[in-house]
């Protein structure tokens, strides 16, 4: 995943900037398309928080997982009440970062909201994210963690 982002700057909900090369290094990524403007978006974005949360901020250790969320709100005020108001605390690539299409080009965006679910080096585990959290929970992370091939440094999942 360092490779998709590496070069670009992130941001946190905080809005200090974050180097992907350290703060995607060895964890899956979610790459989450999405927009505040977008009802099924906002109906999905509360379970993704859930899903992140007690694997991120309540796994003992936490669990080896990130996600980068991509907006396809239609200014950089939309982009940033959203992120401030519905989501979790993960990344964001910012509002005015064109990479933002390449991205969407890359991995066949059509529609939001898409969890597109990713290796260290980029290439896709799942493009089916967001059905497999609703339909399998917390289940669904073993799977990725074990597909990303990476160094694991927890057995509770």
């Amino acid at each position: 995943m360092v490779e998709v982002f590496s070069g670009r700057t992130l941001l946190n909900k905080d809005g200090d900037l974050v180097d992907p090369d350290e703060a995607l290094r060895n964890k899956v990524v979610g790459v989450y398309f999405s927009a505040g403007w977008c009802p099924p978006c906002r109906d999905f974005t509360p379970l993704l928080c859930d899903f992140y949360t007690e694997l991120v901020d309540e796994g003992e250790p936490p669990a080896q997982f990130e996600i980068v969320f991509v907006s396809s709100d239609k200014s950089s005020d939309d982009m940033i009440e959203y992120y401030h108001d519905m989501h979790g605390d993960w990344l964001a690539l910012p509002w005015t970062d064109e990479f933002k299409n390449e991205l969407k080009q890359r991995y066949q965006i059509t529609s939001v909201p898409k969890l597109v679910i990713l290796k260290e080096n980029g290439e896709v585990i799942t493009d089916k994210g967001r059905k497999q959290i609703r339909d399998k929970g917390l289940a669904c992370f073993r799977p990725w963690l074990e597909a990303a091939e990476i160094f694991q440094n927890f057995n509770s999942f």
